[in-house]
């Protein structure tokens, strides 16, 4: 039966598909507006800023603030670090999932129910901040770069999504590359995860976006500021400044802003689009893996 037009419905059918068209475009123009705000005031000069009035568009256009950013020593050393966890942990994360997700949905697995109810479980209850400092401390991962990478290696709910994905999977195509001869491990390699691109992409965008998103970690498990990420510095920056104009006041402010183009509040609207933007960019290249990914890896079983 053909779908109707939306000339063809009643008109409570019609009322109710504007509304959600309504609803829809409020809340894009609620994530889109204070982004393009934001990214105005980075490419405003800041001292024509702090007059107000900038809301979409700069008026007085400026690229110091970005000078300003990308002359900082930290703002360089933590897209560095940001840059190396995010592609070294999604990876390994992404991989090491699949394996064992791999393993997890083969019916022969020995104890294959007591491993699924043992990630399961794992989902339910959390040790605490302080058995997990504990466990960190005795494993030697503070203060080190892999306190990035090897606790967020593994995560119960992207597991039982990738095993769930991965029985919907023809097992004849399995049984077939055993008949010519294929092991376990080339049969993952070769048929796997080639079929698997949907909820790879989905995975690697959820590890990735976790990654680069992540300033907890570096604040309170890390002392050492080279190995702070761009969030971590960030947000110590936004602290910095907000720590500082609660002591100025506002005539001394000024009088700085007078012999500056770049201000606290500029810069700290740079530093926001230079953090955003590389992920963001991310989305459009796996657009068309992520419903898929989701909904056959969450329903089919």
């Amino acid at each position: 039966m053909k779908k109707k037009g939306i000339m063809y419905r009643s008109p409570l059918e019609r009322f109710f598909y504007g509304l959600n068209i309504f609803l829809l475009i409020l809340l894009s123009l609620s994530i889109i507006l204070p982004f393009l705000h934001i990214l105005a005031l980075s490419f405003n000069g800041g001292k024509d800023a702090m007059r107000g009035g900038v809301y979409f568009w700069p008026r007085v256009f400026s690229l110091e603030n970005y000078k300003e950013v990308f002359s900082d020593n930290r703002i360089i050393n933590g897209y560095k670090i940001t840059l190396g966890r995010t592609i070294i942990g999604t990876t390994l994360s992404v991989f090491l999932t699949a394996m064992a997700a791999y393993a997890l949905k083969r019916k022969t697995l020995p104890g294959r129910s007591f491993f699924t109810f043992l990630i399961f479980f794992t989902m339910l209850f959390s040790g605490g901040m302080i058995p997990y400092y504990m466990v960190l401390r005795n494993l030697g991962l503070l203060n080190s770069f892999w306190i990035y990478v090897i606790p967020g290696l593994y995560s119960s709910w992207n597991i039982i999504v990738m095993r769930t994905f991965f029985e919907t999977i023809d097992i004849g195509l399995e049984e077939s590359a055993k008949l010519d001869g294929c092991g376990e491990l080339r049969i993952f390699l070769q048929i796997i995860l080639p079929l698997s691109k949907p909820v790879i992409a989905v995975i690697a965008l959820f590890v990735g976006v976790g990654h680069w998103n992540d300033w907890f970690t570096g604040a309170y498990y890390v002392k050492k500021r080279e190995l702070f990420p761009v969030q971590t510095v960030l947000r110590e920056m936004l602290t910095t400044q907000e720590r500082l104009k609660s002591l100025m006041s506002t005539s001394y402010e000024t009088a700085i802003a007078a012999r500056r183009q770049v201000t606290g509040e500029s810069l700290k609207m740079a530093t926001i689009i230079v953090s955003v933007v590389p992920i963001v960019c991310v989305y459009p290249f796996i657009q068309k893996y992520f419903t898929k990914g989701v909904m056959i890896g969450a329903i089919k079983g």
